[in-house]
């Protein structure tokens, strides 16, 4: 069965601001609350449909990849898309007002003594954030990435449950295992029940009479994991993109947090970036510029040649089509810009030099007019909307 539309989960549009799409999902989710719809599997979907789509739409970058990649993004582990496609659709209830009872407020489970802590596990782990260095090609192109990272992962010998072994875990005797108590008050509306988590186990349903010798009983130990991403196309410097659920592993079972990755551009040794295009600077000489010629120039992918036409002026913005970066999630893309400039030789031979101040007097080696009055001096940055017109 194909997933719906998240849009069309919580009622908005794809222009939705986030105050929008929180309050719809507050409103979908109140709707179909397991507190108001006791036993009602259904209701139940939907209440974890709710969740999924907005755990995906209330993240600025997610939202973007789930805009350009739909529920593909989760596949393969693309940054953003709930690391393999984990979305909430197999965590419980707990699990759910663990990462958003703040919305529901004290009327239902999370923030204020509603369903509070998770039944059967620990707290969630830290989010981990780590640099990430591209290159121009893995930057134009998308990449998959391998790093190691060094995080908390869950421990081996117990499983992640922080016991020493299956005899050691007993059920909570104060509330059964479900890790909730049920309070009854009396109010001037009657009586209201309220559920809280349990005062004993935290929440976890459960006790522990022997910890686990290796982690203590946390469930957890200090380690290292290589991840694999899929960097999309397009990414710039300061850009930050996320994994769900490859950060840290939370306690006894608690779900992982989410691995933040920040990227860094690496310089090029010959080029330059100015937003989508790349810049070069071309140096050729004297007699190039008056004569004309065929140079080769490198860009992102290896090597264009260009023809430089006789009586090139220094300056001249030359225009590569194509040969820059992509827009991120966007079928743009940058050119490649070429500048021209004049070298002059520093030392001459004197039959050079001769040859030189012959030409100096020439009438065809003296500046134009306009050049030598100054009129038609112009920045870089003209000059590049000249390449343009």
């Amino acid at each position: 069965m194909s997933k719906r539309d998240y849009y069309e989960i919580l009622g908005v549009g794809k222009q939705a601001s986030a105050d929008e799409i929180k309050k719809a999902y507050r409103k979908t989710a109140m709707q179909h609350h397991p507190d108001r719809n006791p036993g009602d599997k259904s209701a139940e979907d939907k209440f974890k449909e709710a969740a999924e789509a907005y755990e995906i739409l209330s993240s600025p970058d997610k939202k973007a990849q789930y805009d350009r990649f739909g529920h593909s993004m989760g596949n393969g582990g693309r940054p953003g898309g709930g690391g393999g496609g984990q979305g909430f659709g197999g965590m419980n209830m707990d699990d759910i007002f663990s990462n958003f009872g703040d919305i529901f407020g004290d009327g239902f489970g999370g923030g204020g003594g509603g369903r509070g802590g998770r039944r059967g596990g620990g707290n969630r782990g830290a989010n981990l954030r780590v640099k990430l260095k591209m290159n121009f090609a893995e930057i134009a192109h998308g990449a998959n990435k391998k790093i190691k990272v060094k995080k908390y992962v869950a421990c081996q010998p117990c499983g992640g449950n922080g016991a020493k072994d299956k005899s050691a875990i007993k059920t909570c005797g104060t509330c059964g295992g479900s890790g909730q108590v049920r309070r009854v008050q009396n109010t001037f509306l009657g009586q209201m029940q309220t559920v809280a988590t349990c005062p004993t186990c935290n929440g976890d349903g459960t006790s522990i009479s022997a910890k686990c010798t290796s982690c203590k009983g946390e469930g957890r130990v200090y380690g290292e994991e290589t991840i694999s991403m899929d960097i999309p196309a397009g990414v710039q410097e300061g850009m930050q993109l996320s994994m769900t659920g490859n950060g840290n592993v939370g306690e006894r079972g608690g779900p992982s947090g989410d691995l933040l990755i920040l990227i860094e551009e690496e310089k090029h040794p010959q080029l330059m970036r100015r937003d989508l295009d790349v810049i070069y600077p071309l140096f050729v000489t004297f007699p190039d510029v008056v004569l004309g010629t065929q140079v080769e120039v490198p860009t992102i992918d290896g090597r264009a040649k260009i023809k430089i036409p006789a009586g090139t002026q220094s300056g001249k913005i030359f225009r590569l089509k194509g040969k820059g970066f992509p827009a991120f999630q966007s079928y743009e893309k940058g050119d490649q810009l070429v500048e021209i400039n004049t070298w002059s030789p520093q030392n001459l031979s004197k039959e050079e030099r001769e040859m030189l101040e012959k030409l100096q007097h020439s009438p065809n080696f003296k500046p134009a007019d306009n050049a030598a009055e100054g009129k038609d001096e112009k920045g870089f940055f003209d000059k590049i909307k000249d390449a343009f017109s």
